[in-house]
């Protein structure tokens, strides 16, 4: 039997909506967590018949407004709204014809080469490093080609004491893990990744049964502690590769003239020294 994508969840991200915040009363008896099918039904305009057909999986077909209405009953934002209709459209639960490995074009692999006072790096569509220069090397071996982001995140105790690892931003990786994997849950690739992590992650398996859906951010700031060159404070940037599917170029740069400048331009003469 097929698996029930929009059935999980629908009822995972009900059990996350706190009945006061959608002016329900509750009492002390509630066995519940979040809301009840009948209470969501009624947020959606929709009859609880329907509604428990769907979540079940017994309706695999619903209509575009039935979607939009559940999607604002439970207050999903634009990325999980369409998370939903995606879930929902039979062009997307046909079994597809196994993913080829993701490669890097040949031109973006000399160019993140030829940055040597600048980690770049980049990573394909379940988080994992397909190539990277020197420089990113030496920031941390999480970035070497083969290295699964989210696995060194969750299971590498040398990635932990570099990054900030908390669930937070565990959260957002997971995240944007489901969001890049939409409704396509046979490749292969994502079977073994969640499968593993379940088994070697209690956050990993609490987190993933959350069904949070969300892009990765364009950029942001990392805050590390380097063994060589201690704390620094550096700025990220992503950047979609034209032309291949779902690979994302991450450049690290330091604020010109500060600390993490001096201890990045240190790195780098370190890394030219190894080479």
């Amino acid at each position: 039997m097929a698996a029930n994508l929009i059935g999980e969840f629908l009822r995972a991200r009900r059990e996350q909506v706190r009945p006061e915040d959608v002016g329900i009363t509750v009492n002390s008896h509630r066995r519940v967590p979040g809301l009840r099918r009948d209470e969501l039904a009624l947020l959606a305009g929709i009859s609880t018949e329907y509604y428990t057909r769907l979540e079940q999986g017994r309706d695999r077909n619903p209509s575009a407004q039935v979607l939009d209405a559940v999607a604002r009953a439970l207050g999903l934002d634009r990325e999980a709204s369409a998370h939903l209709h995606d879930l929902a459209d039979p062009a997307h639960r046909r079994r597809r014809a196994p993913r080829r490995t993701e490669r890097v074009r040949p031109t973006v692999t000399q160019l993140v080469a030829s940055w040597d006072r600048t980690p770049a790096y980049v990573q394909g569509r379940y988080l994992d490093v397909l190539t990277s220069n020197r420089m990113a090397v030496a920031l941390s071996p999480i970035y070497t080609p083969g290295t699964n982001l989210l696995r060194a995140a969750l299971l590498d105790p040398a990635a932990q004491a570099l990054l900030d690892v908390s669930e937070r931003n565990i959260g957002g990786l997971i995240a944007s893990l489901r969001a890049a994997a939409g409704a396509d849950v046979d490749d292969p690739r994502l079977t073994e990744l969640v499968g593993e992590l379940s088994v070697k992650s209690d956050v990993f398996r609490r987190l993933w049964s959350r069904h949070h859906v969300r892009p990765q951010p364009g950029g942001g700031v990392h805050h590390m502690h380097h063994p060589q060159v201690g704390e620094m404070e550096l700025r990220y940037d992503k950047f979609v590769v034209a032309g291949a599917e779902d690979q994302l170029l991450v450049i690290y740069q330091a604020e010109p003239g500060s600390r993490s400048a001096e201890a990045l331009a240190l790195l780098s003469a370190l890394a030219g020294d190894m080479a």
